[in-house]
């Protein structure tokens, strides 16, 4: 108890960089990807009035559901042009002026969302929708790289999984304020739908009075007393040498290098191991079979025969659930490693799934199968939570390859072909 006060003591500043980065970073992704599902009856209920005043006709079902699909798909469009330029972006001017650009692009898609019921445009909720992608696609990667850089080595695994804790902590805001009782009503869901300008806000606020992470003042600035004054800011008072050497040799490793793009990097044989690893991790993580429970959560409560009127509360408290498993897993990820969370995680859900699938079977002849499926949800969601959920929030610290990127496991390109690569 002792030593994890003098930590909360000694990094007391750290964790509030922490905190802030997470509100508008991770956070804004959770909120912005949850809090659509809140909005969609009143946003189609919106197209269609709109379209009647402008055009004097009602809006065929067909229309209004392809229109309803670019709301939706825009976000997904401006996040792969955000991720596609976030490592250039990064690169060149550093995660800090990255987050703070990002936050302004925030803040200028939730006022087009904002205002679009007033303005009696469903055009600027798909601007907004659009921005807010573009700036989840870079916060994301900005954010998680950030994070892992200004954390010292002790820390690091806690750190790095903060960004998945933020990521369910933006789910349960998003499940929260879209309550009936809240912000999910007709008359208040393009408020909701523009409450991450505000988070957006607070980070724009807060994150000048945080230093830049101490690799890139390094690695790409070569000012060395600026490091030290990071290291010492973020950290507080030490004996930091063993870190500054470690990036003083990573400097030198990459010394000369230029950067690749992606179909450089493709053609690249000594980042394979890299790229193996991380596709494999990622491809299961898409397909361990969270998006069937996720998008059919409430139908299976449904079929539990729970009231209509409590599904909401029930569904929020799968989010909390997931929130609570990640916490618990950044504070044990530093003694059991990612290795032995992963295997572990995939194993019970493995399991979960399949007593899933066998209680919807029998829930027609078995009543109280029905509620045994809710309870195997909860537990599906605390086994995510406890391993699968982490994968991404390391794999950008452990496996880029990039200068002003520092990590304990980087794995320089040989030196017959220095390059450097930007995802």
């Amino acid at each position: 108890m002792a030593g994890f006060l003098s930590d909360l003591v000694q990094y007391r500043k750290l964790l509030l960089m922490i905190t802030v980065l997470g509100l508008g970073g991770t956070h804004l992704s959770g909120f912005q990807m949850s809090v659509i599902n809140y909005t969609s009856p009143y946003i189609q209920k919106f197209i269609n009035e709109t379209w009647l005043e402008r055009y004097g006709s009602v809006l065929q079902q067909e229309t209004l559901t392809l229109l309803w699909s670019f709301i939706v798909s825009m976000y997904c469009v401006g996040g792969t042009i955000g991720c596609l330029c976030s490592g250039f972006l990064t690169a060149k001017y550093g995660k800090k002026k990255c987050l703070l650009f990002n936050d302004v692009v925030l803040i200028i898609a939730t006022l087009n969302t904002g205002f679009s019921r007033r303005a009696k445009s469903f055009e600027m909720i798909l601007i907004g929708r659009f921005l807010e992608g573009i700036g989840a696609g870079i916060h994301l990667s900005a954010h998680v790289q950030y994070a892992g850089e200004i954390s010292p080595k002790r820390l690091r695994g806690f750190v790095n999984v903060s960004s998945s804790v933020f990521l369910a902590l933006g789910k349960a805001v998003a499940r929260i304020l879209g309550l009936r009782d809240l912000l999910g009503t007709e008359d208040m869901w393009n408020v909701l739908l523009s409450f991450s300008g505000l988070v957006a806000l607070i980070q724009l606020v807060f994150l000048p009075f945080f230093p830049e992470s101490p690799p890139y003042l390094l690695l790409q600035k070569g000012d060395k007393p600026g490091c030290l004054k990071a290291m010492k800011q973020l950290w507080g008072e030490g004996n930091y040498l063993i870190e500054f050497d470690d990036m003083m040799k990573e400097k030198a490793i990459t010394k000369g290098t230029k950067i690749m793009n992606v179909l450089e990097m493709l053609k690249e044989p000594s980042v394979y191991p890299q790229l193996g690893t991380m596709l494999l991790i990622l491809l299961s993580l898409q397909l361990c079979g969270l998006s069937a429970i996720t998008f059919y959560t409430s139908e299976i409560f449904q079929t539990a025969n729970l009231k209509e009127s409590i599904i909401p509360y029930v569904s929020l408290g799968v989010a909390v659930s997931e929130l609570i498993s990640l916490i618990f897993c950044s504070s044990i990820i530093d003694r059991f490693g990612h290795r032995i969370l992963l295997w572990g995680g995939y194993l019970l859900m493995a399991l979960i799934l399949t007593l899933l699938e066998i209680s919807l079977l029998l829930s027609d002849q078995f009543l109280w199968m029905r509620y045994c499926s809710v309870i195997l949800i909860f537990l599906f969601i605390i086994a995510y939570g406890l391993g699968p959920d982490v994968p991404w929030s390391f794999l950008l610290p452990h496996l880029y390859c990039c200068p002003g990127h520092f990590s304990g496991s980087h794995l320089p390109i040989p030196p017959r072909n220095k390059r450097e690569i930007s995802l």
